[in-house]
């Protein structure tokens, strides 16, 4: 919410939300609960508007208690992005404000200027100022003061006039004039790109009048567009042009026009939602929609339409669904997959979206209960721009979304996405036509708090927020001016980020008191990192259970060769199978080895592809090793009761080249059974995989950074994006000496041996934050590495000339 021009003389309790409750500055403290709390005061001090990036702006504001003189009293307020430039505009020194949706920091200049030991943080849609412009007192009965002077002229003192604005009835209207107007919204469309370079949005409003009134908006801003959440939501527009069209009066956007909208359920907060930079509301405009509202209640044909909640979506629906968003993913250039749950569980079977890991915006997987609860939406044409605005958090309203049965298959997922028959897909499709469309909505909206407590019952919540109001560090322009100076080093910066967010750099202390649920840019230095022995950062992760464990060590996966070496007695292979024996390999020329048994496919057999699997018997681990270099898949297998099996799932499954693959005991059902190889060139681990009911696990490495910045400390995850960072593969890892070597030349790089913190190069950081549960069971916040790769910096020290 932008900053608020209170009507003189008004009180702040008539005006301010009745939910919000005033606590004193002195009160304040790192440890206050400021939510739905305002602070009073007077404007004693007013910065500069710094123009830290392209829209992007912050002002530093002192306020203090108006009946106080103390230091402790005045508080330094620190605003950033749309608001600071709006408060700049619209408050003057010696204005009384009162601050709402603000976050309590840590004063770094109160040994300076020896106010409050904290500040406040005002940004993002929740911030607001409220301003009181209170006239000097002045006697009703006396007469205009009149100062004379030797000059025959006199100048007569009057009080500054208040705007008053006239509102025509939509049954009053006339063609070919401006007015202003209330309405409620008895069917709207979100703003949708014109064919200009404007956005145009339509809705239809209505009054006491009975009139139904066509209302089209251009703007070149989304953010100028009425903010209309749903049906019933009342409208306040000023300086709309009236105009004929189809033989009916519709009202269109002029010059200077403005609008706000207010909430139409009685009983909710008359608080306005708009981006004006300021604007008129007083106790007459309180009254007007408090009118309006109890008219719209007794009226069935405008009733405010109630969104569905998955758990009662029916198969052929169009409905309103009002969700968070967990995690999206383009599909091609005309869809993208949004995730998305309300707390409730859809009782039809719901369509499965498969995308790549690397793709995804957001979490990639979620707990099996979790999982249960969440929708895939397809969203479609012109709402795909919208949709990549859309963050991982946001409380969203879709419109006109529909509910289709039976077998759909996914677009541009033809090679992966196998075709899904008796399901439930969601659909957002293109055009605006019945209001179709998305709109992020605020976290104070009734709404939102309806379905947070719906959420909130769900017994793993990982609760995210659309909240990203930030801290700032320093005093502006000049600690800024710092941080600025540094971030443009280049010369020692060891990272780079290849993600599309378009979001501005944070510090470290910024971030640790940021909501989580978002994604953050930061620049920071390693200061520390584990494990320091590779292979104790080498995992196994199972993207079906999310289960990740530690690599088996070789004398475990010898023992169990060396166990099933044994019982290779006497067994019927199946009949799909070839048997013969191959020679063992030899510790050295003179010594003898029994032969080994080997099962080939009858299949391959037959086309000439003996080299590419096999099935072993009887061998140990360093013999398997040393047979990789003649097939290209050897799957180690044991005779069990007369009949051919593989190997206990601890052991490698599968042996291709150097490298080995496990399968999760959970959640495989591991069985022999016949490879359909024809026509499938090369076989690889994959087709293994599932032919032999084996969950792969994938090879990841997990290693803990401790990184820093002059403002603090955090301990951050890599793992998802271990291969973009490093550049290699943990696949590569876990069976290339090279590879390992580059893991190693990398960390030594950031975090030299012995080294100064000085002299570590900078990395400027993609993190993901998120919440999880430690071992006794306490949430806790948890930071990983995304979307960043490391690049050699470059190095400081010229090269000497050669001899």
């Amino acid at each position: 919410m932008p900053v608020c021009v209170l009507s003189e003389g008004a009180g702040s309790g008539a005006q301010i939300p009745t939910h919000l409750t005033s606590i004193p500055i002195l009160l304040i403290s790192n440890s206050t609960d400021v939510s739905n709390k305002t602070v009073k005061g007077k404007v004693v001090r007013k910065g500069p508007l710094v123009l830290l990036a392209a829209d992007n702006f912050i002002l530093k504001t002192v306020i203090q208690e108006e009946d106080s003189q103390a230091d402790a009293s005045s508080i330094n307020v620190v605003l950033m992005g749309t608001l600071a430039k709006d408060f700049n505009q619209a408050v003057n020194q010696g204005d009384v404000v009162v601050a709402s949706g603000f976050t309590v920091g840590k004063s770094p200049t109160v040994h300076k200027d020896k106010l409050h030991p904290c500040n406040l943080l005002m940004s993002g849609d929740n911030a607001c100022i409220y301003v009181f412009r209170l006239p000097p007192p002045r006697d009703p009965t006396s007469p205009p003061a009149v100062k004379r002077g030797p000059a025959p002229s006199t100048e007569v003192s009057r009080p500054p006039k208040t705007q008053k604005y006239t509102y025509v009835g939509l049954g009053d209207l006339k063609t070919g004039s401006v007015v202003n107007v209330y309405g409620v919204v008895v069917f709207f469309k979100q703003p949708f790109k014109s064919r200009g370079t404007d956005f145009c949005s339509s809705l239809k409003i209505t009054d006491q009048s009975n009139q139904k009134i066509g209302c089209t908006i251009f703007c070149d801003k989304l953010e100028n567009h009425p903010k209309i959440f749903k049906i019933g939501d009342i409208v306040r527009m000023h300086r709309v042009k009236t105009q004929f069209f189809n033989d009916s009066i519709t009202l269109v956007n002029t010059f200077g026009f403005s609008v706000v909208t207010f909430d139409g359920a009685v009983g909710a907060n008359v608080e306005p939602r708009t981006s004006s930079l300021s604007f008129h509301f007083d106790r007459e405009d309180c009254r007007t929609v408090e009118e309006l509202r109890s008219w719209a209640a007794r009226q069935a044909v405008i009733s405010s339409v109630s969104t569905t909640p998955l758990s009662a979506v029916q198969p052929k629906a169009y409905f309103d669904l009002t969700c968070q968003l967990l995690a999206k993913a383009p599909i091609d250039t005309t869809c993208t997959l949004l995730r998305v749950w309300d707390g409730t569980r859809c009782p039809h079977t719901l369509l499965k979206v498969i995308v790549e890991p690397n793709v995804m915006v957001g979490p990639t997987s979620f707990s099996i209960d979790r999982e249960n609860l969440i929708a895939n939406i397809l969203v479609y044409d012109n709402h795909v721009e919208f949709a990549q605005q859309l963050k991982p958090g946001d409380f969203l309203r879709i419109y006109n979304l529909r509910a289709i049965p039976g077998s759909s298959k996914v677009p541009g997922l033809t090679s992966s996405q196998s075709v899904e028959v008796d399901h439930l897909a969601f659909h957002l499709h293109g055009g605006t036509a019945f209001g179709r469309g998305i709109r992020v909505l605020p976290e104070n909206s009734p709404d939102i708090q309806e379905l947070k407590r719906t959420i909130k019952a769900f017994p793993e919540d990982d609760e995210l927020n659309d909240s990203t109001l930030l801290e700032i560090w320093g005093t502006p322009p000049e600690s800024l001016g710092d941080v600025t100076a540094e971030s443009s080093t280049d010369s020692l910066r060891a990272s780079e980020r290849n993600c599309t967010h378009d979001i501005e750099p944070v510090t470290l202390s910024e971030l640790k008191r940021s909501n989580l649920g978002r994604v953050h840019h930061v620049r920071a230095q390693l200061r520390s990192y584990k494990p320091h022995r590779l292979h104790q950062a080498l995992k196994l992760y199972c993207s079906k259970c999310t289960s990740m464990q530690d690599i088996p060590d070789d004398e475990l996966v010898a023992h169990l060769f060396l166990e099933a070496s044994k019982e290779s007695g006497p067994c019927s292979p199946p009949p799909w199978l070839l048997s013969g024996q191959i020679d063992a390999p030899r510790d050295n020329p003179g010594s003898l080895k029994q032969p080994l048994t080997v099962h080939l496919s009858s299949q391959l057999v037959s086309e000439n592809r003996t080299k590419e699997l096999i099935f072993l018997m009887g061998s140990t681990l360093e013999e398997t090793r040393q047979l990789v270099s003649g097939y290209q898949n050897i799957i180690p297998v044991r005779s069990s009761g007369g009949h051919l099996t593989l190997l206990d799932l601890s052991a490698p499954f599968l042996f291709r080249g150097r490298r080995k693959y496990y399968g999760c005991r959970r959640c495989s059902e591991p069985a022999l059974r016949e490879l359909c190889a024809e026509g499938v060139e090369p076989i690889d681990e994959t087709i293994i995989a599932k032919a032999l009911g084996i969950q792969l696990l994938q090879y990841v490495l997990l290693m803990a950074f401790e990184v820093q910045d002059p403002t603090d400390t955090l301990e951050a995850f890599l793992w998802r994006d271990a291969k973009s960072f490093f550049g290699v593969s943990p696949e590569e890892v876990a069976a290339s000496q090279e590879a390992q070597n580059c893991i190693h030349q990398t960390m030594d790089s950031l975090c030299p041996p012995g080294g100064s913190t000085g002299e570590r190069p900078w990395l400027d950081l993609c993190l993901m934050a998120s919440r999880t549960e430690d071992d006794g069971g306490q949430k806790q916040p948890c930071y990983q590495i995304c979307h960043t790769a490391f690049t050699k910096p470059p190095s400081t020290h010229s090269d000497p000339e050669p001899a």
